[in-house]
């Protein structure tokens, strides 16, 4: 089974994977009871208490549940008087069966049409940056089923081999239609096409081949000295060809997941005195606070 399942799944999933203290509603959704988190949402924004991130994720649950028309009703409140450079929902898994709906194409375009005009045309190049959210949203798309499936009936369950199976699929149609991307336009610069497409092309490679990566990560430091691509990701995919490569790690970004103990484990590390100073210098937070995601502790030992 995959050891390094879900290094990269809070980057680009709902609003909610990325705060560590959730409350009561996202917890509920993180451990698949969306029509219970739903009634939470519903109590909390009946109660005027959900701040913009909670009504967003309200609106996530209720895609997940089918509740489109409801979804779409609280989306354009949202952004109706946001004014938001680069909306969570580009790119955003748990609106992919909105994509089909026209109502998603009018709201996509009025958002990036206010962003135009409020940046000085951040997007350069928007026909690449539209398919890079929708390539971003299928690279990160069940994700969240896999953490739900693995937790309450086990990594080697059919249900979890067949979730990864359905990954691969879609991470290998991604790849090919990136790469005919590349060949065509060059890797996506945050000057091109917003950060959070740039991101995404590097989601898709990351979920790629040590070959792939090999072949990218190159462009990627290049691009980073040029402020033309995020240092994170750089340090991401880093650590993730030296893992592949069986070698230790310098940013600590990779973990794995030990059958035998049922916990996550970290890869071992170049430095762990020097760690969290290369962390820093590539926007990364402390590793102990990284690793907290994940159940696991962290004290370096001191020389």
């Amino acid at each position: 089974m995959k050891s390094i399942t879900f290094v990269l799944i809070f980057l680009s999933s709902s609003i909610f994977a990325q705060s560590f203290h959730l409350s009561e509603p996202d917890s509920l959704r993180q451990e698949g009871d969306v029509k219970e988190a739903i009634a939470a949402f519903r109590q909390k924004y009946t109660a005027r208490e959900l701040t913009f991130d909670g009504l967003y994720n309200y609106a996530c649950a209720l895609v997940v549940d089918g509740q489109s028309d409801s979804a779409f009703r609280y989306l354009d409140s949202l952004y109706g008087r946001s004014s938001s450079p680069e909306p969570a929902l580009f790119g955003d898994p748990d609106f992919i069966t909105l994509r089909n709906d026209k109502r998603w194409g009018l709201l996509e375009s009025q958002l990036i049409d206010r962003i135009q005009t409020q940046s000085g045309h951040a997007y350069k190049d928007v026909e690449y940056a539209r398919k890079l959210w929708l390539m971003m949203a299928w690279d990160q798309a069940y994700y969240d089923c896999l953490h739900i499936a693995q937790k309450k009936i086990g990594m080697a369950s059919p249900v979890v081999k067949a979730l990864w199976d359905l990954k691969n699929r879609i991470n290998s149609e991604n790849q090919k239609q990136l790469e005919e991307l590349i060949a065509a336009k060059g890797w996506p610069r945050i000057s091109q096409v917003g950060e959070r497409a740039a991101t995404g092309a590097f989601l898709i490679i990351q979920h790629a081949d040590t070959d792939k990566q090999k072949k990218y990560i190159p462009v990627l430091e290049k691009l980073c000295k040029e402020s033309e691509a995020s240092l994170s990701d750089y340090a991401l995919m880093y650590d993730r060809i030296l893992i592949h490569e069986q070698k230790p790690q310098k940013y600590g970004s990779q973990v794995k997941y030990n059958e035998q103990t049922e916990k996550y484990e970290l890869y071992p590390l170049l430095d762990e005195n020097k760690v969290d100073e290369w962390r820093k210098d590539v926007g990364l937070r402390p590793l102990a606070e990284y690793l907290s995601i994940w159940g696991i502790k962290f004290e370096p030992h001191t020389k």
